[in-house]
């Protein structure tokens, strides 16, 4: 744990406003703190459950851009964030991270627009990333800025991956977390939950909570999906 860069996220609730969408969220209303204590940290539970809310917080308390790439992005396209980063204080190791990069599936269009933009400047090198698929664009961004030392927040990363990508970038984490970085991933992926030793976090039955990978809904439904698929569809399909 001494050596993670970020060790908690602590959030002061007597300055949220009593009307914020905030205290509607179950699984962080009211949660004073959130220790990390493991390189590579898993949100998982249902959509709107407060994952990518705590994320995103937790990404511009750390100096990112809102929506996304690294520190010294500075665009805005819509201001669609909440005001949690505002009660928010991040624990912090004695180790500075060298680099960091802030990844969201929902606005990962704007960051490639303005990627372009920047790298047309003095020593700039063009990643072209609009003329790649969206999947190769998220791969190669992910590839050309995982470096040891590093904080990376990743909101579904797997939204543009095929599973095999997926592999791919379960491979591209692990190593880099073994190297000295640290890892934040919201994700529905059973593949990218199964990244060993990964400490994953439930969003889901009340306050944020750790849970085993065996009993996430996302392995679960999975597996019985996979193990069980002509039952399950006639269940489904025909009530």
């Amino acid at each position: 744990m001494s050596d993670l860069f970020i060790r908690a996220a602590c959030m002061d609730w007597d300055g949220v406003r009593k009307d914020s969408y905030l205290w509607n969220i179950p699984a962080v209303a009211g949660v004073d703190r959130v220790d990390f204590e493991k390189p590579v940290t898993c949100f998982v539970g249902e959509n709107g459950s407060g994952k990518s809310t705590l994320l995103e917080a937790m990404a511009v308390s750390y100096g990112f851009n809102p929506e996304g790439g690294t520190r010294n992005y500075s665009f805005s396209t819509f201001d669609s964030h909440s005001e949690l980063n505002q009660h928010m204080r991040l624990v912090k190791g004695p180790k500075k991270a060298r680099w960091g990069y802030f990844l969201r599936a929902e606005s990962f269009y704007n960051v490639a627009t303005a990627e372009d933009e920047y790298s047309r400047g003095p020593g700039g090198v063009p990643q072209n990333l609009h003329k790649k698929s969206h999947g190769e664009s998220f791969l190669v961004t992910a590839q050309n800025n995982f470096r040891p030392g590093g904080v990376y927040l990743l909101d579904e990363p797997e939204a543009a991956l095929s599973p095999q990508r997926q592999l791919t970038l379960l491979r591209e984490i692990y190593v880099c977390a073994r190297a000295g970085a640290q890892f934040f991933l919201v994700t529905h992926s059973p593949i990218l939950l199964g990244i060993p030793d990964a400490a994953i976090l439930s969003f889901d039955d009340g306050p944020i909570h750790p849970v085993s990978y065996e009993d996430t809904d996302s392995y679960q439904i999975t597996s019985l999906f996979l193990s069980d698929r002509k039952r399950i569809l006639h269940s489904l399909l025909e009530e």
